[in-house]
């Protein structure tokens, strides 16, 4: 019976099947589709806002506008007390940093628990994979004690500095797993021709791991450039503001807010956002699905 459906199913015209699948990948595609204008729709009503009228802003929720205005971002770039263009470029110096930095100090990290052997070295792993588990909160206070007796509260230093220290357990772990899949007859070849474990590591296992330093580097710059409590914590000054507190002052609880500018930069603010994830998406694609993965 079985071999029967088998030569009947073999026997039947591809044509048949073809028809018959394609309804049901229209309903999947147009159900596809509807979800993803339904998930874009407050990012492009944003994008609308920001060239609206001031009074229509609030009073529609079609994506046409009216009249179009530009005024807003004028009005926005300029209308705080400190230039807009200051929170960009504080946002941008502080993102690039904690870039060098992550993917300076985890790869380094990584290197030595996927390739070096020293005592405790699956206690330390063990250790490092545990502080994923513990919630930021709860080290935020010893965390801003520290940088106040240091003298680095209202300066960049509490955010840049321990990502210098291999202080995302993430990008270490994410690291670890793809250096053990390259493999080790090129570490074993490296040492018999006389290389250290550095020149092993520079020279061999950083071209080798490009893809998982661009996902780090991506994530990293992602995460910070839209990183709100940090600084709200840290920096006081508004001349140390990065865009996300920017963004803040447009509301205010005690007088008007200004919804057009803070949607125009808004707007502004994904522009370098998008076009990072645009020039490295193949890389972070390749470094997401190689992860973990023997080559």
């Amino acid at each position: 019976m079985t071999e029967m459906t088998a030569s009947v199913t073999a026997a039947r015209p591809p044509s048949d099947i073809t028809k018959r699948s394609l309804p049901v990948s229209l309903i999947v595609h147009a159900l596809l589709i509807a979800a993803s204008l339904l998930m874009v729709y407050p990012l492009l009503w944003m994008v609308s806002a920001s060239v609206r009228p001031e009074t229509e802003i609030f009073s529609s929720t079609s994506l046409i506008p009216s009249s179009i205005d530009f005024s807003s971002y004028a009005r926005g770039w300029v209308g705080l007390d400190v230039s807009f263009g200051r929170f960009f470029w504080n946002s941008l110096v502080i993102s690039l940093l904690v870039v060098t930095g992550n993917v300076i100090a985890c790869s380094l990290t990584a290197f030595a628990f996927a390739r070096l052997r020293f005592a405790g070295r699956n206690f330390w792993f063990a250790i490092m994979l545990g502080t994923l588990m513990i919630p930021y909160h709860v080290t935020l206070i010893p965390q801003y004690v520290l940088f106040l007796n240091l003298g680095w509260v209202n300066t960049i230093l509490p955010l840049v500095v321990p990502k210098f220290l291999a202080s995302d357990a993430f990008f270490i772990f994410l690291m670890v797993q793809f250096f053990r899949g390259i493999p080790r007859e090129l570490d074993e070849a490296a040492m018999m021709d006389g290389c250290s474990a550095w020149r092993i590591y520079w020279k061999i296992m950083l071209p080798l791991s490009l893809p998982v330093l661009a996902t780090a580097a991506i994530f990293s710059f992602i995460w910070t450039w839209d990183d709100f409590f940090g600084p709200l914590i840290y920096l006081n000054d508004m001349n140390t503001y990065t865009i996300q507190l920017g963004l803040r002052t447009f509301v205010d609880s005690t007088s008007a807010s200004d919804w057009g500018g803070l949607f125009a930069m808004s707007t502004l603010t994904l522009v370098p956002v998008f076009f990072f994830f645009l020039f490295f998406q193949r890389l972070l694609i390749e470094g997401i699905a190689t992860t973990g993965m023997k080559r």
